[in-house]
Parts: structure tokens; C-alpha cells; sequence
């Protein structure tokens, strides 16, 4: 039997897959640690994967990362719907994804090392509208529950799983343990039951269009 999409036989499709989900790995640690000057080679050898199979599906480097990440968005879209979908309860969603999303961020933030290298192309753009859609609706849902902060915006939450994805020379679960732990205290300062008006935030939040400006390389 073949696969239906690419006509190679399923096997092939699956184990295209898997090295497809190696390198993805495997690109954003080597990023997160070496920046945009990091070289193919690097990720190739870390993924456990040849440079001609790399180069087969990933001609450039740019084409690499421009699909690390689009598969980020898609990761994080797949998880707000499925929190919004499975926990009836507004808090619980909002809460489950932040805790999801920081839980299988491998690496560290990429805003400031491959931000602004690359263009927005049509899929880069589609992904990024859809994930609009997908943390609106975990935003709005919290809030109209009376449950979230009415200053907090869908544009904060990618700047902010950025910062709380920091580096920390830990090892991996400590790292995520300590990730993990610094949400609760954000968590707490977002949800609204506690006695009394919320602490004003500083500053306007982050717009989408801002956010569009620092991933994607100048037009022209």
C-alpha cells in the first residue's frame, strides 16, 4: 500500500516522517544554542541523518528552518484545540496549554535568533493566522468566564512562552521542571479570583502585527 499523499510506498512515508520529526528537533536545539550562523552540518549529525537526505528534503538552510517553524505553529495550534475541545472548564484549557506548550519546547527561545531572517511566505502567514484563531479563542473563552485578566492578549502568549523557554544550565527535566514552575507564578498573576483589583501591567500588550515584524525578514 502506498500513501496517498506522495505516492511512495507507507513504509518509506513513515520513516520519512520520523526523520522529518528528528530534524525538527534537532534544528531548534542547534538554533537555540548556536543561532542562525549554525551550520546544516550540525543539525544533520545531531538528527542522525545524512546530509544528502537532509539536503533532499531541506535544500537550504532557510528552507529548514522556515519549516521548524510552521511545524511550531501547527504544534501549538493542534494543542490550544485540543485543550479547548477537551476541558470544558475556560481556566483549565488556557491553563493546560501554556503547560503543554512549555512542556515539549526543546532547545530554548528562537524569536531572537532566527527572528527576521526569514520572509513571511503564504504558508508561513496561513499558520500564523490559524494560530491567531487558536489562542483568540483561549484568550476570549478565559475572559468572557471572568477568569483571565481583560489586558492579557493572544499576541502575549508567544512572547511570553518565549521568555519562559530561557535557557538554564540545568539538565533537561530540571530544566522543564523549573519552565514549569515559573508559569505557576505567571498563571497566578493572570487568573483573576484573587481578592481585589489585578496589578496593573506596563506597557500596551504586543500586537500581532509587531510579532509579524520581528519573525519575518523586511519585504524588498
Amino acid at each position: 500500500m502506498g500513501d496517498a499523499r506522495t505516492g511512495r510506498p507507507r513504509g518509506r512515508q513513515q520513516e520519512a516522517d520520523r526523520n522529518d520529526a528528528r530534524l525538527m528537533q534537532a534544528a531548534r536545539e542547534v538554533f537555540a544554542e548556536r543561532g542562525w550562523d549554525a551550520p546544516v552540518s550540525e543539525i544533520a549529525r545531531r538528527a542522525g541523518i545524512g546530509m544528502g537526505s537532509l539536503y533532499r528534503r531541506y535544500p537550504s538552510k532557510e528552507l529548514l528552518a522556515q519549516r521548524m517553524r510552521i511545524m511550531g505553529m501547527e504544534q501549538l495550534i493542534t494543542q490550544a484545540r485540543t485543550a479547548l475541545s477537551e476541558e470544558p472548564d475556560p481556566w483549565a484549557a488556557f491553563a493546560r496549554f501554556l503547560r503543554e506548550a512549555l512542556s515539549v519546547r526543546p532547545g530554548g527561545p528562537l524569536l531572537p535568533l532566527i527572528g527576521g531572517h526569514l520572509p513571511a511566505t503564504d504558508d508561513v502567514v496561513n499558520a500564523a493566522d490559524r494560530l491567531r484563531a487558536a489562542l483568540d479563542d483561549l484568550v476570549k473563552g478565559a475572559q468572557r468566564a471572568g477568569v483571565l485578566r481583560t489586558d492579557f492578549t493572544s499576541a502575549d502568549i508567544p512572547l511570553l512562552l518565549e521568555h519562559l523557554t530561557a535557557r538554564i544550565p540545568f539538565p533537561g527535566e530540571r530544566t522543564n521542571a523549573l519552565h514549569l514552575r515559573y508559569l505557576d507564578l505567571v498563571l497566578a498573576g493572570l487568573h483573576t479570583s484573587m481578592p481585589g483589583h489585578p496589578t496593573a501591567l506596563h506597557g500596551p500588550a504586543p500586537s500581532w502585527v509587531e510579532l509579524s515584524e520581528l519573525w519575518n525578514a523586511p519585504e524588498g
